[in-house]
């Protein structure tokens, strides 16, 4: 309780203070930091205390600085699943003969929670385009009305990175096009081409409250023969019948099958918090430069948190990852509403539920205080509080304008910058890239403490971090301020596959199979373009974690490997050089 209080009391110093220093000075930004990431926030977990407390301190600073408060009081506020879990009375049967939930079936979080018993219809991969040149038709003659769904996970592409058909292949995507048929459910089943071992996943919820109106299932290929017994054939022999031919196949099968899903969901409510400061140019204040960050933390840690100090139970304060981050927008919306001098419209954001899966900037995408067609660049500051002794600073998306790296380049002072050009990453930005708008996401990289209890505020490098605000804001300015917007162009895919090969996801990497190095697993090659490329590992680097858990050899690492899910964001601690270095790797 007494922690509430101060965190209460901090709030009021804001509110009856002085109005604001537009000056990005180090008193502000330590003030900040040791705020948002105080013990009495406990960890700004989605949903909790802490995270309302450092969403009303962040609206408070705005105020203070003059901007004008979007939605409610500046709170854009949006639902969220915080876990799911299988509840009582999940049931499958087949001709009659029972299966076991968790070991031969397991529902999606985002199924229906309801019973159905209808016979089948295999569909391919559940896939129908008709766009251009690309082509694909797994339904030409087929009539899934009132029936199951059977359908292969994946897409008819599945050694392709960058797929034509990724983003028909997920879950979500190949479930909407079967309740738009009419199917009274889906099943999924993954062929031996997109998983040798017949595993189900995990219960997969991607904390999006959203469910479908039909149930949807997944189900072992041994449990999928079964249903399919009748036509003599087997998942194996459509799979590899639809690839050798390169076209959609369905197939009516004459079983009955009956389901019951029952998917408990916990739900909690968090916030964006949005301010505007309005453009003085009357021919350019209708366009909009994002400036965003997020707020949210850890909490406590514990399973399932994140945290990569998986047995340990304590605050985790998040200093870096990300008050750092926060600190920037706050002290660049105060030095913009003090020069008053932006022709262009700003709009400052701290998104909620970037932890739990870019929660918060997806929720402003879908409703956006101004027509996402207005935004001509986002800025995103994601731990930029620890800068190193050779100034290197990470700035990701400079491939997604044209003008970009060139201004980074022309403003630079003596920063050691280290460019990737595309627009999806790990962070919030990803979601304004995915509209077309350049994105411009500024780090100082991981380190050791990164989603442990020791991201702390003694810690972070106050001056280092004024230093990359201050270079932020030459950055800021020009792009507000500009006769032209930025040129968007596509840097990357936009589209991720949702699970795949021999385990659910791969870093693209080389192990080294003869286990000469007995620290950890040495990398003897990168493959260009893979996850591990993208997060900057270099051959010769030993990796000796992944997400906290230790990998002393090849044996480790595969289990690590098989036990993570496509489109999360992991850490993998290496060695480099006898230094220990962590990188952030997006599968």
């Amino acid at each position: 309780m007494k922690n509430f209080v101060f965190a209460a009391l901090a709030i009021l110093v804001v509110a009856c203070g002085p109005k604001f220093d537009k000056e990005i000075t180090l008193d502000d930004i330590r003030e900040n930091i040791d705020y948002l990431a105080s013990d009495s926030l406990k960890g700004r977990k989605s949903g909790e205390q802490g995270d309302l407390l450092a969403a009303q301190y962040i609206a408070q600073k705005f105020e203070a600085a003059g901007l004008e408060l979007m939605f409610d009081n500046g709170f854009q506020e949006f639902n969220l699943v915080a876990s799911a879990e299988i509840a009582d009375g999940n049931q499958l049967q087949v001709n009659g003969t029972e299966y076991e939930v968790e070991k031969d079936f397991l529902p999606y979080a985002f199924s229906a929670n309801t019973a159905v018993e209808a016979e089948v219809v295999f569909g391919g991969f559940g896939i129908e385009v008709n766009r251009d040149s690309l082509q694909w038709n797994d339904f030409e003659g087929a009539d899934v009305t009132g029936k199951w769904l059977l359908v292969l996970q994946g897409d008819p592409d599945l050694d392709n990175p960058n797929s034509p058909y990724l983003e028909f292949s997920s879950e979500r995507a190949k479930a909407l096009n079967a309740s738009d048929k009419g199917a009274a459910g889906i099943i999924l089943v993954a062929g031996t081409k997109f998983s040798e071992n017949d595993e189900l996943s995990s219960l997969f919820f991607d904390k999006n409250s959203s469910r479908f109106s039909i149930p949807v299932i997944q189900i072992t290929r041994k449990v999928a023969n079964e249903i399919l017994k009748t036509t003599d054939q087997t998942v194996e022999k459509l799979e590899a019948k639809i690839l050798e031919q390169n076209a959609g196949l369905n197939l009516a099968v004459s079983v009955t099958v009956s389901a019951t899903v029952n998917v408990k969901l916990k739900e909690t409510t968090t916030r964006n918090v949005v301010a505007m400061l309005p453009g003085n140019d009357e021919t350019l204040k209708d366009e909009y430069v994002v400036v965003g960050a997020h707020f949210d933390h850890l909490g406590m840690g514990g399973p399932g948190s994140g945290s990569r100090a998986i047995d340990t139970v304590a605050v985790h304060n998040g200093a870096d990852d990300n008050a750092s981050g926060v600190s920037a927008v706050i002290q660049l919306a105060e030095k913009l509403a003090g020069d008053k001098s932006n022709k262009r419209s700003v709009l400052f954001v701290a998104f909620g539920a970037e932890e739990m899966g870019l929660l918060g900037s997806k929720a402003f995408i879908m409703k956006p205080p101004v027509e996402t067609d207005k935004m001509v660049a986002m800025f995103n500051f994601d731990m930029i509080g620890r800068l190193k002794d050779d100034n290197s600073l990470t700035i990701s998306g400079t491939k997604t304008a044209e003008e970009t790296e060139d201004l980074l380049n022309e403003l630079n002072s003596d920063f050691t910058l280290a460019f990737t050009g595309e627009g999806i990453g790990p962070s919030d930005h990803a979601s304004f890239y995915l509209q077309n708008i350049p994105v411009i996401y500024i780090s100082t990289g991981a380190h050791p403490d990164y989603h442990t209890p020791h991201d702390d505020a003694e810690l972070i490098n106050f001056e280092g971090a004024q230093k990359v605000m201050n270079y932020s804001a030459a950055l800021l300015d020009d792009v507000v301020n500009r006769a032209e917007k930025l040129t968007f162009q596509e840097a990357g895919s936009k589209f991720q596959r949702s699970r795949g090969g021999r385990f659910k996801v791969t870093l693209g990497v080389m192990p080294d199979f003869a286990g000469v190095e007995k620290r950890g697993m040495r990398v003897d090659a990168v493959s260009k373009g893979k996850p591990a490329y993208a997060a900057g590992m270099k051959k010769g680097d030993i990796i000796i974690a992944i997400d906290g858990k230790k990998v002393g050899n090849i044996y480790e690492y595969m289990d690590r490997l098989q036990k993570l899910e496509a489109g999360t964001t992991i850490s993998v601690d290496i060695l480099r050089d006898e230094k220990p270095i962590v990188l952030i790797v997006q599968l």
